[in-house]
């Protein structure tokens, strides 16, 4: 089964450093949105408070999501994500809005796919990542201290979930899909299950990639793996991309961007945050677009990397200067492309 989307992405992966768009949320914040904001005229009467649920404004204010879109592509990335981190059912059911996660899928990469194309150009085409996050639950570690082997969450709960938001996804536009922010290993194992189930019943395959994060200095996943064993334990998935983000700023990301580039057989991706969370910066990170830039240009000089990008307290701004201090340097060169 061939990719029926982005099929030219592999061959753009070997020319040159492609880059991923920055932070969601921080954007978000910039609106200084309220609770109505969040609730529109359709969720007025919504039992519980609703601010903070991002994605649910792609539902409510789809102009804010769209104009975010636009603001990174203006910016220069390749590929943006839609809004929908935190859109499957296991996610929001927190807000009680569990039953709206397939529509969120859909009309978020609607979103996306729209902005995309106002930008794509012969030479610089732009793409779609279904942005598909770890949810608030894991599956390999106890909610309980006192009780090791407590779950709060199944593998099967996890894979239905993560199988209607792919749907949604899929059915909105999006060219490949980006199973990002892993702590759990186990997570990701039910997403990659349940999106080689939904290739399998549509018939139609995108290009997989995969990013987990390390949360600290031991250099290990919040399930324990370190960055070795991460890669040796999802590569079955024939990912096109694999990599590195949030969590950690760029330098502390390093040595273990280094680890993989040496062992993956795909491209190797790198999104950090804009350094060590600071509560009292505008961004509620450090860096300047100079410092993140200016890291990530060293990564691929030094040919580590095939994309990057920016996680969380990173702008457009960011992103624009991630875009121009990689321009014309040659990436990472893989052994070969799934």
């Amino acid at each position: 089964m061939q990719y029926t989307r982005a099929q030219n992405l592999p061959d753009i992966l070997k020319n040159r450093i492609i880059v991923l768009d920055g932070a969601m949320g921080t954007m978000i914040q910039r609106y200084k949105l309220t609770e109505a904001d969040y609730r529109g005229t359709r969720f007025v009467a919504h039992a519980i408070d609703v601010k903070g649920n991002n994605e649910l404004l792609t539902l409510t204010r789809p102009d804010v999501i769209s104009a975010i879109h636009g603001q990174y592509l203006e910016a220069g990335a390749d590929i943006i994500e839609t809004n929908t981190f935190g859109a499957t059912t296991v996610a929001q059911d927190d807000y009680e809005m569990g039953e709206l996660a397939y529509e969120m899928n859909v009309v978020a990469a609607q979103l996306a796919r729209a902005e995309c194309d106002k930008y794509s150009t012969p030479d610089k085409p732009r793409f779609v990542a279904g942005a598909i996050g770890p949810t608030p639950k894991t599956a390999s570690i106890s909610p309980n201290v006192n009780d090791p082997g407590e779950r709060n969450v199944t593998f099967e709960q996890l894979r239905q979930a993560y199988y209607d938001q792919a749907r949604g996804l899929m059915e909105g536009g999006a060219d490949v899909f980006l199973v990002e922010t892993i702590f759990d290993t186990l997570n990701a194992k039910a997403a990659l299950f349940a999106l080689e189930e939904l290739f399998e019943d549509t018939g139609e395959r995108l290009p997989v990639m995969i990013s987990g994060t390390v949360t600290d200095a031991s250099g290990r996943i919040l399930s324990g793996q370190t960055v070795e064993a991460f890669w040796y334990s999802l590569r079955h998935a024939k990912p096109i991309m694999f990599g590195l983000n949030c969590a950690l700023g760029a330098d502390l990301m390093r040595p273990y961007i280094a680890e993989l580039a040496k062992i993956c057989d795909c491209a190797i991706s790198c999104y950090p945050n804009a350094g060590l969370p600071n509560p009292m910066s505008d961004t509620g990170f450090d860096e300047t677009p100079e410092i993140t830039s200016g890291f990530l240009k060293e990564f691929s000089t030094a040919g580590l990397v095939n994309l990057v990008g920016g996680c969380c307290g990173t702008t457009p701004e960011h992103i624009k200067a991630i875009a121009d201090g990689v321009h014309g340097l040659a990436p990472r060169a893989m052994p070969h492309a799934h």
